[in-house]
């Protein structure tokens, strides 16, 4: 599996994404630039040039015509993906960590940090497919975080209580997940997964089941309807990132030593592989080196076919999976069967 480097960032990687056919990856930096590349061959298509500090986050639309960019200059900016045209620019009370795009593409929801006096805030904004430039630049619904609160990390729509995309699931730096009405702000379900700041959130392809990487070196499936941990994934390390397989039951995860330690230590020692997991069984069965950097995000091509991994030494990985791993078929671990009382008596009437 010999990965193509793709080099066009001059600083560490925020974020990877394919878009929902699978054929393009959007990359983003703290280098203020996000990029796209085609899927295949990691050919670098072109640029989104514009903001002004750096781009922590970003989401293309379900149909790949406009992306949507959170950036620490205070802005999130919505772009028409094919020709790299700035289409607006909507204004936020702080630099802006997340952003995501509802399923149709006609809102996205962003969360920024405190700055100044502004608090901390989750904010929804409209877009109209028809005029995208004549779009409202203030949002919809605002709904601020309470002094004392710990601050929002990631934001995603989810559809909660049998209404599309009637919920906004979010990641907090305590470690708490909660689920807020779409409408009103109110905390509709709210449990605590982690024990330290939530770093990056992924969901399966129906949105049922959220993986969430954390700080306090593990990652979690949760069920989304109840917010119920379902299986965790130990490490001896910050999880940065954690993606499922679309076409089978694995779990990649990617991290390493944190960033400021990164140059005191060797590749080796700093653990900076994306490693895979049986999502079930929760049983670990290999790592992919290559990063001089913790993986900071990490991406799965939505038909499986390969991964891309972006870390701190600035490099995107993308490899195609061999025709070994697509065609593995994964063996169910064999359990010691303890004898039960009763068991002879029901030995001795089968063999009558």
């Amino acid at each position: 599996m010999r990965p193509i480097l793709l080099k066009g960032h001059e600083r560490s990687i925020t974020c990877v994404k394919y878009n929902a056919d699978g054929d393009l990856i959007f990359t983003a930096a703290k280098d203020l630039v996000p990029t796209l590349w085609f899927a295949d061959s990691g050919e670098r298509m072109g640029t989104y040039n514009g903001h002004l500090g750096a781009v922590w986050d970003l989401d293309p639309s379900w149909d790949s015509v406009m992306l949507v960019t959170a950036s620490a200059d205070q802005q999130v900016k919505l772009w028409e993906i094919e020709t790299g045209e700035e289409l607006l620019t909507y204004p936020h009370p702080g630099p802006v960590r997340s952003v995501s795009f509802d399923d149709a593409g006609l809102r996205f929801v962003s969360c920024s940090d405190k700055f100044s006096d502004s608090p901390p805030s989750i904010q929804i904004f409209e877009v109209r497919r028809d005029d995208p430039r004549g779009s409202q630049l203030e949002p919809i619904r605002s709904f601020p975080i309470e002094a004392g609160m710990p601050k929002a990390t990631r934001v995603s729509f989810v559809h909660f209580n049998g209404k599309l995309d009637g919920g906004i699931l979010v990641g907090y730096e305590d470690g708490m997940i909660a689920i807020l009405d779409s409408d009103t702000g109110e905390c509709l379900l709210e449990e605590p997964i982690h024990d330290k700041a939530i770093n990056r959130i992924s969901f399966n392809k129906e949105k049922t089941l959220l993986y969430t990487a954390s700080a306090d070196c593990k990652a979690k499936m949760v069920d989304v309807a109840k917010l119920q941990i379902l299986k965790t994934y130990e490490t001896d390390r910050p999880v940065n990132a954690i993606v499922q397989h679309p076409t089978k039951d694995h779990v990649i995860l990617g991290g390493g030593q944190e960033a400021m330690s990164v140059t005191t230590t060797s590749g080796r020692v700093g653990k900076f592989e994306a490693r895979f997991f049986e999502s079930i069984y929760v049983q670990e069965f290999g790592r992919v080196k290559g990063h001089f950097g913790p993986i900071n995000a990490l991406a799965v091509n939505p038909d499986g076919s390969s991964y891309c991994s972006g870390a701190e030494d600035g490099y995107i990985r993308l490899h195609h999976f061999d025709q070994d791993y697509v065609n593995k078929t994964d063996s169910v671990p064999e359990e010691r069967i303890e004898a039960q009382e009763g068991d002879e008596e029901l030995l001795e009437e089968n063999k009558a």
